[in-house]
């Protein structure tokens, strides 16, 4: 095992090799190597080949298993991109220059999110919050959401992908100090009906550190965290280990019906397709099978079918509407969102009876 304070690696091997040394030592497989850093077999294999960036999550997760030191494995990381970088570097500083530009830096600043040093560059200060060393770690670990965030794009309304990983990465971050017990999907779709109350709770002060809590309590990171320019999505899922997911919203609306018909909509993804990666909603998603699996699920918890006969009849006034939502268990803002997608009344009809939130512009929540 490397020695803290006389190993001097050879840069040019990818971190994969010291890994797999330290595997040798302690007779340890790929297979345990997986379970320590939360990753796939697949992941692992490409870890330990140097074709998966090494972050800061999977450093900390070594410290912890091996005793090596995370600035030792992220040095290592570094160190190893940057050789093999080559003769790309005399055309780094225009990519990097391109990169900054997809980031909304001003944002990420005003949120709180990006904190430069004194005298720090800017490509330095904007890696160091996404956790990797260089533009193609950064590439490759955002590439899921790359691809995503590039078949949401409007002519009207342009989005960006790099404000669209900005997001996703300071909704991890925010998830990491949330306690979880592990994944377990039986008792996370025993919990959402017990969560529709909450939907009645008019202070997000007040339901939003609820939900938190009782989401944790079956391996869901729940992260409300602001959509910065140039990112038009409003909720995102996936699973960062076998043990925890993260189900990420951005309160964009700041409406109660479309914060919770999103919260729903997410955790739909999470029991219906966790397995399959990386969902990303906004107002240009994709109608896929799986988005109206879970528009459907959604809309049958908040609503339930038992109800559905009495929607569809349902008087359209303020005094039914209030009664209706009362006796189902829902917020009116909830049953007036339900009449609206079902066109039963006019997307501008009845939305007093919404609930309408704001930003606090100093914490940055809502």
């Amino acid at each position: 095992m490397p020695d803290r304070g006389t190993f001097r690696p050879d840069w040019i091997s990818a971190p994969g090799d010291t890994i797999a040394d330290i595997l040798e030592e302690r007779d340890l497989a790929p297979d345990d190597l997986a379970r320590t850093i939360g990753r796939s077999l697949e992941e692992t294999g490409a870890l330990l080949q140097g074709r998966l960036p090494l972050t800061t999550d999977i450093a900390s997760r070594l410290e912890t298993a091996f005793g090596v030191p995370r600035s030792f494995w992220m040095a290592r990381e570094s160190m190893y991109r940057r050789e093999l970088a080559g003769l790309e570097a005399r055309t780094s500083g225009a990519a990097a220059r391109d990169w900054l530009k997809q980031l909304p830096v001003n944002d990420m600043i005003q949120f709180g999110w990006l904190q430069p040093r004194k005298g720090e560059d800017p490509l330095a200060a904007c890696l160091r919050f996404f956790g990797t060393p260089d533009l193609d770690s950064w590439r490759a670990v955002y590439r899921d959401v790359l691809k995503g965030a590039a078949f949401r794009k409007s002519p009207s309304f342009p989005s960006s992908p790099g404000a669209v990983a900005a997001w996703i990465r300071q909704g991890e971050r925010q998830a990491t100090s949330i306690p979880c017990r592990p994944w377990n999907a039986r008792r996370f779709e025993a919990l959402l009906p017990e969560i529709r109350p909450l939907t009645r709770k008019k202070d997000p002060r007040v339901f939003l550190p609820e939900l938190v809590r009782r989401c944790a309590d079956c391996g869901v990171a729940v992260a409300v965290v602001r959509a910065p320019s140039g990112c038009r999505a409003s909720g995102a899922t996936r699973f960062v280990s076998d043990r925890r997911a993260l189900l990420l919203l951005s309160f964009r609306y700041l409406t109660d019906d479309q914060f919770w018909f999103t919260f729903f909509h997410e955790a739909a993804h999470l029991l219906l397709h966790g397995e399959r990666g990386f969902f990303l909603e906004g107002p240009d998603s994709l109608s896929t099978k799986e988005e109206n699996q879970a528009s459907d699920f959604a809309a049958n918890l908040l609503v339930p079918s038992a109800f559905e006969k009495h929607l569809m009849t349902l008087r359209t006034t303020h005094v039914d509407v209030i009664r209706f939502a009362r006796f189902v268990g829902v917020s009116p803002g909830i049953v007036v969102g339900q009449l609206q997608h079902q066109g039963r009344i006019p997307r501008n009809y009845l939305n007093k009876l919404k609930r309408h939130y704001a930003w606090d512009e100093e914490s940055a929540s809502p």
